[in-house]
């Protein structure tokens, strides 16, 4: 569902190899956006004009095109038509200072060039146009009856009011130039350029992005802003902007879970990807927004206490989602898997073992009842065309997808774990990253073959549902354990923690795996176990129930 509306966010058959790549390599693990392979957008201005006496918005954006084939006679870009009242209308397209052809229609500005361009060519386009906005860019009241300006363009909502290549595939560096009634502040992406009273009662602000992008993660805020620039941590410049009367609350919300977020993300990832890190209040939504460089926070979410879940998860996704994007839709659990996942690892390291614990059972738990109410849908999805439609049930590729990073890290290991991660990101830091990516990064930092994790853990719906118990043979001294794998299908291979108790001892844990529906294991010991726990230490996504017998 659409991430402004969600975010009760936590702080926190084996296959082989060859087959799991090639189903990775199918097209069937794609959305169908009409992709452009010839053309790669490098850099956008958008030059946009606001005003209090209506919703309408004047809009000029230049697109910077480079040119991968020859040939090219025609350029697409996204913008949303003329509906109802709602959408742009085109006035001019140009290039290198002559008018060029266009058709727009059905959200498309269809481009005719005057001359193909030569491959490793580099062309600007200036568009431009207006209208009043459907979605994207919102014009409302904030909760204390003042006039704001926010856009969240999440997933597919950029098109609404600015011309571009809507899909999180083509990233390019961009800038604002945002001219406002005077009373106003813009936050945006980016570094501050320019500030520039026009003498009319208007502003002109200038923001500019020098790292690459994805289309959606481009944003504006325009309200009256309590703006602090408060402090630096791993060397980033941490802001708030918050609404004049929340200035306080903003202080004890946002800027010491900020800094512990930073610290904890810059050193066990790698280094934060921006120019600085604001954090925004915003009319009109609930949770968080990730936009690279200024995240924006509903402002119910602006209280009198600090927001740790919710802002170390938007944090993370500085790093994954808007650094390492993933190349479609089908692939958002890299997203969000990652940012829920993060947001308990940083859960972790400040507030302990348990708390963590706490969390991932309780997230495992909303995962089964998730999947009981919703059977059939995977976390890695078969085509999933539109995001914003809501085919993806949000905590099967929130939840689901950071339970799926928590398993691996239990499987190779904590440390190879974190150097998976790190290798990962420095790989693919400011560019874009498939499922088969990930696998490929974490099997060769771990040494261990993961198709089989990935295959039955990211393409496989549902989870498995185990059940059994033990009981001691006091003659073989041994411990007796059987285990049912009752969920419909084939059986999951599952690594598995047993932790015996034995009276006046500490809990000593051995390892076995479960591969059949019904698996029988013998475990050697010389005195009667008080106890024996199936998972003691959370590391399975399993239905379970397990007893004496």
């Amino acid at each position: 569902m659409p991430k402004l509306l969600r975010r009760s966010m936590f702080p926190c058959v084996v296959l082989c190899a060859a087959l799991f790549a090639a189903l990775f390599a199918t097209a069937a693990f794609a959305d169908n956006y009409p992709r452009q392979p010839a053309i790669d957008a490098q850099h956008y201005i958008f030059r946009i004009a606001l005003s209090d006496a209506d919703d309408e918005v004047a809009g000029e954006t230049t697109v910077d095109l480079r040119f991968l084939q020859a040939g090219v006679t025609q350029i697409v870009l996204d913008l949303t038509s003329l509906k109802d009242g709602k959408g742009m209308t085109v006035a001019e397209v140009s290039s290198r200072g002559a008018a060029l052809k266009f058709e727009h229609v059905s959200d498309r500005l269809a481009i005719t060039l005057d001359s193909a361009p030569a491959p490793g060519e580099r062309r600007q386009f200036t568009v431009k146009y207006g209208g009043v906005p459907g979605a994207g860019l919102h014009i409302a009241k904030n909760k204390f009856g003042d006039r704001t300006f926010f856009s969240w363009n999440w997933p597919t909502l950029a098109r609404q009011w600015l011309p571009v290549i809507d899909h999180p595939s083509d990233k390019a560096t961009s800038e604002f130039l945002v001219t406002a009634p005077a009373k106003y502040q813009v936050v945006a992406n980016g570094l501050l350029q320019e500030e520039l009273d026009l003498g009319d009662g208007r502003r002109m602000t200038h923001w500019k992005q020098s790292v690459p992008i994805a289309s959606w993660l481009n944003n504006i805020g325009v309200a009256q802003f309590a703006s602090r620039h408060f402090a630096t941590a791993s060397g980033v410049p941490l802001q708030t902007w918050v609404f004049p009367q929340d200035r306080d609350n903003g202080i004890l919300t946002f800027e010491e879970p900020t800094r512990r977020a930073i610290e904890f993300f810059a050193s066990h990832i790698g280094p934060y990807p921006y120019e600085k890190l604001a954090d925004v209040e915003v009319a009109g939504m609930g949770g968080g927004m990730e936009h690279a460089s200024a995240i924006f926070f509903g402002e119910r979410s602006v209280t009198d206490r600090p927001a740790f879940g919710l802002v170390a998860h938007e944090i993370a996704h500085q790093w994954f989602g808007d650094s390492v994007t993933e190349k479609d839709w089908d692939d958002a659990w890299l997203s969000e898997g990652f940012a829920t996942y993060f947001a308990c690892l940083a859960s972790e390291f400040y507030e302990g073992r348990d708390t963590f614990l706490g969390v991932m059972r309780r997230s495992r738990a909303s995962i089964f009842s998730l999947e009981k109410q919703t059977p059939g849908v995977a976390v890695v999805h078969d085509n999933l065309p539109d995001i914003q439609g809501g085919r993806a049930p949000a905590p099967i590729v929130y939840q689901k997808g950071g339970w799926v990073l928590h398993m691996l890290r239990g499987v190779i290991g904590t440390e190879k774990f974190w150097a998976g991660i790190r290798e990962y990101y420095r790989r693919f830091r400011d560019s874009n990253a498939s499922t088969g990516d990930l696998r490929r990064v974490m099997e060769e930092t771990s040494g261990a073959e993961l198709g089989w994790f990935f295959e039955q853990w990211l393409l496989r719906p549902g989870s498995p549902v185990v059940s059994g118990g033990w009981t001691y043979n006091a003659a073989m001294k041994q411990i007796e354990i059987e285990l049912a794998q009752t969920q419909s299908g084939a059986a999951y291979r599952l690594p598995l923690e047993i932790a015996i108790t034995v009276a006046g001892a500490p809990p000593a844990v051995q390892r076995i795996e479960c591969t059949a529906k019904v698996q029988k294991f013998q475990i050697a010991a010389a005195t009667e176990p008080s106890s024996v726990e199936l998972d003691p230490n959370v590391w399975m996504l399993t239905d379970s129930q397990f007893s004496r017998r």
